[in-house]
């Protein structure tokens, strides 16, 4: 099929479509302006084949779904194209980043980073959440390893002035992982992430994510829900969609239909159909969760809500007899309902549909072979005994640095949430106002634990530290 060159709403509203090399379906209704457009487009002269009104419209059909089938063949295959890394050549470049790829594998590295300076580049990698300089190569080697990145990410080699984006999957011996490749143009060269996801990493259940008991029962208690809208939200990289898929594995059952619309799909779950959103042939999150409806579902996931077209469908959907569960970027639970309003809800459409909202950041959990135990100074226990309201006198631990945590203190991460189910006095309060503080004054009234508290009870349990608390929840 022919490259798209003019878009589809022009074809169809000019009466004008691509025939074949230098060869356009035209009917009486096509425009002068729109033949001479392909004319300037083309630099020559095309042969117009005059076609019935109704034979255009067959005609648009077939090239667009011929266009979309193309689209999708070349996104899967883009996908599902595996880079076996360990059968390439031996040349230094790719003798480098075969290392470095290995290496953040081995680490549990989340991204890797290529930072051109004046004088060196470095590389670092995002290990639970923290970057870490790995390496340094020299300024003269590293075009080179753009180079090579690019090939394999099926990027433009040539072009670079302008961010690419590009993804591949890599094998390295039995293990398959997807990288998300990034391109900046920077003063001293292109500035690389790679963003990794690691497709043999197991859904995390509801019981593994670290909520304790009484929050357990709270947050089961939501998403069992028949129907109604449940958000979950933080900002980026703080386990929103981990929480969201253990969620969807709690709820599969074979008496339910689960859809989602992802971006991207991470994780594949058996017994749920997931969709990719694609821009390119119009698939967004509300043309997908559009089609979702017409599936007869039970329960449908969505990757985010990021507009009010795709929040007015999914709060049409909560309300229509489906559990929907989605993700927003807010500080906390009680925003999350300012949020929406922002966006253009109605209040009383928030009140009517929405469950609960569940707030959630990460932390690092300290290192278990290095743990030890510690005595809180005066400040830390008078801020801990104030937030937690306890009385009783508690240690607290810290990792002192090994090499199996590569000397942080740390290993691992683990979620802090904030709860907020919504009650009946709750609806009515948001109904008449949305303001987050009014309802967060309410929901701290009636015993919600904030992601402080929930934090600081992780550290005095011996998980985490207050410093790691105080870096993402605010006191």
């Amino acid at each position: 099929m022919e490259k798209l060159n003019f878009s589809i709403d022009f074809y169809k509203n000019n009466y004008i479509l691509p025939a074949g090399e230098n060869k356009f379906y035209i009917t009486d209704k096509t425009p002068f302006f729109a033949v001479e457009d392909v004319k300037f487009y083309l630099n020559t002269i095309p042969e117009l084949i005059k076609i019935s009104e109704k034979e255009f419209q067959e005609k648009l059909e077939e090239y667009i779904s011929n266009i979309s089938h193309k689209l999708e063949e070349e996104t899967e295959e883009n996908i599902e194209s595996v880079e076996d890394i360990l059968q390439g050549s031996d040349t230094p470049v790719i003798q480098l980043l075969n290392s470095t790829f290995i290496k953040a594998i081995r680490t549990n590295a989340s991204d890797i980073h290529f930072e051109p300076f004046k004088e060196e580049v470095l590389i670092r990698f995002r290990m639970d959440g923290v970057l870490h300089q790995i390496d340094k190569i020299p300024t003269s080697m590293y075009s080179s390893v753009v180079s090579r990145i690019k090939v394999i990410s099926k990027l433009n080699i040539a072009e670079k002035r302008l961010p690419q984006d590009g993804r591949v999957r890599i094998k390295i011996g039995n293990k398959e992982v997807d990288m998300r490749v990034s391109t900046l143009p920077t003063v001293f060269g292109e500035r690389v992430v790679i963003r990794l996801l690691d497709k043999a990493n197991k859904i995390l259940t509801l019981k593994e994510l670290g909520l304790y008991e009484d929050d357990y029962k709270l947050f089961e208690s939501i998403i069992t829900k028949p129907y109604g809208l449940i958000l979950v939200t933080g900002p980026t990289g703080s386990g929103k969609s981990t929480t969201l898929y253990a969620s969807l594995l709690k709820l599969k059952t074979p008496r339910k239909n689960i859809l989602t619309v992802e971006d991207p799909v991470e994780y594949q779950i058996d017994g749920i159909s997931q969709i990719q959103v694609n821009p390119k042939i119009g698939l967004t999150f509300a043309s997908g969760l559009r089609s979702i409806l017409r599936q007869d579902p039970d329960i449908i996931m969505v990757g985010e809500i990021r507009d009010l077209e795709t929040a007015e469908m999914a709060i049409h959907a909560s309300m229509t007899g489906h559990l929907v569960l989605s993700t927003l970027h807010t500080n906390d639970a009680p925003s999350s309902i300012t949020r929406l309003a922002d966006i253009g809800i109605e209040p009383f459409l928030i009140a009517s549909s929405l469950e609960g909202v569940i707030a959630q950041r990460l932390v690092r959990r300290i290192c278990e072979n290095c743990k030890t135990e510690v005595k809180p100074s005066e400040e830390e226990k008078e801020f801990i005994k104030k937030h937690l309201n306890i009385d009783k006198d508690f240690n607290l631990y810290k990792g002192k640095g090994c090499e199996k945590c590569l000397n942080t203190g740390y290993k691992g991460r683990i979620a802090i949430y904030e709860i907020l189910k919504i009650d009946e006095d709750l609806r009515s309060l948001i109904s008449k106002n949305t303001d987050s503080k009014i309802i967060r004054d309410y929901a701290l009234k009636n015993e919600m634990r904030t992601l402080l508290q929930d934090g600081l009870r992780k550290a005095i349990n011996g998980i985490t530290t207050v410093e790691e608390v105080l870096q993402v929840a605010k006191s």
